[in-house]
């Protein structure tokens, strides 16, 4: 894939979501503590804290990233690139209401559904505008289409969802957390992850030549699966939501192969920070995929409660932060140091990330996840607090070394 910078925003537009987004990464780690070990997916508490880390952390910085890698992609600027300063403090503020509303006021929900609710289609009606004004036709391009239109239907679901919790309308919220869950973080979060690694892993990676068919095959399972659980859990048919579940199962682990197949081809070797982290990212979802099975089989609520922890927080949480390390240097270079190349000494890319941080952030954070994700399967709270005390280390860690690498060079302005 040709990839160029040309059509890409500024730097300056595209920081807050890095910068913000770390933000609430680290309040999601210590609001850890106000939950336990034993928590269900139904509680008030933990479907608060899902939405603090999924909007803050999670969308946030995937909608940075999509604004960057959008143009980048299919080679045409933005149909509308100053929405982007509306974007992230409509999303900051509608999260901050929703978690509110979880946490103390249910009437809080409707507000903040509508506010997020509106920086999506926001975000939403220039991706699919920035797309239809490109002539670029790939599985990256279909993966973006499909999921935004996930992400639509998963934001639209949430928001009957708040109206109902905040006494709006009068439905059965829980009928309908299926279909939620699986239009955003099937449907959006992992086919997006999906879509952005097959340009990210052997851009960074220097991977070519590589088989790109089961990546094909993994999206098409995913779109097929997500839909079947989004159906069955509106109508009331456990069977087409058990294969939807057994389909995107089947994607994920297809998806496993497709990167297997990009590793063998990989041209830079060394092992940094990012090779580290996103092994450990894959070795999360290789456990996730194994707990969920095991939950499917008959197994209690604590294996699906541990495999969707390794989910978000081993899988996607690792394959985000292993790439703030990649792009805020590539990002930072290019709008500092590109305009000196020639002219005095730049520096190199890894040499603007701060090692010992981010080597502190990787460990203190693997170790959290694994000790929470034990103790969510087998419900000890010494084990739980001390995996989350170790979180909020490694979450200020990442805080310090975004806030180092967005910082680096400044003075050269």
């Amino acid at each position: 894939m040709n990839v160029t910078r040309d059509f890409a925003p500024p730097f300056t537009l595209i920081a807050p979501f890095f910068l913000i987004g770390t933000l609430f990464y680290v309040i999601s780690m210590i609001a850890l503590f106000a939950l336990g070990s034993e928590v269900s997916f139904a509680d008030m508490g933990t479907i608060g804290w899902v939405h603090l880390y999924l909007l803050g952390f999670v969308m946030m910085i995937i909608f940075g990233a999509m604004a960057q890698l959008v143009p980048v992609v299919i080679e045409v600027g933005h149909a509308a690139v100053d929405f982007f300063y509306i974007i992230w403090p409509m999303l900051t503020v509608g999260t901050v209401l929703m978690v509110a509303g979880f946490a103390f006021s249910p009437a809080l929900l409707p507000y903040g559904g509508m506010i997020v609710l509106l920086s999506m289609v926001i975000f939403a009606a220039d991706l699919f505008a920035t797309l239809k004004r490109g002539e670029h036709k790939s599985i990256v391009v279909s993966s973006m289409k499909a999921s935004n239109i996930f992400l639509l239907l998963g934001i639209l679901s949430g928001f009957v969802m708040a109206l109902s919790f905040g006494g709006v309308v009068e439905i059965d919220p829980m009928h309908w957390l299926k279909a939620h869950v699986f239009a955003v973080f099937g449907g959006y979060v992992l086919l997006t992850i999906m879509g952005l690694s097959m340009v990210l892993l052997p851009m960074f990676g220097l991977s070519h030549g590589f088989n790109d068919k089961p990546m094909l095959w993994a999206y098409r399972f995913m779109v097929s699966g997500v839909s079947a659980v989004m159906i069955g859990s509106l109508i009331g048919l456990e069977w087409l939501e058990t294969i939807g579940i057994l389909v995107v199962i089947a994607s994920v682990v297809t998806y496993f192969y497709q990167i297997y197949l990009i590793k063998k081809t990989r041209a830079r070797k060394e092992n940094d920070i990012w090779v580290k982290s996103l092994a450990f990212a894959f070795f999360t979802l290789a456990i996730a995929l194994f707990e969920s099975v095991v939950y499917l089989l008959g197994g209690s609520e604590s294996w699906i409660m541990s495999a969707g922890w390794f989910l978000m927080m081993g899988f996607v949480g690792f394959l985000i932060t292993s790439h703030l390390y990649k792009i805020i240097p590539f990002l930072v270079w290019f709008e500092r140091y590109a305009p000196l190349v020639g002219k005095q000494k730049v520096p190199m890319l890894n040499e603007m990330v701060p090692l010992r941080a981010a080597n502190a952030q990787m460990v203190s954070t693997a170790t959290g996840v694994m000790l929470v994700g034990i103790a969510l399967l087998f419900g000890s709270d010494s084990l739980f607090y001390s995996g989350v005390s170790v979180l909020v280390v490694g979450a200020v860690y990442l805080l310090y070394s975004v806030y180092t690498m967005m910082q680096y060079g400044k003075e050269v302005l």
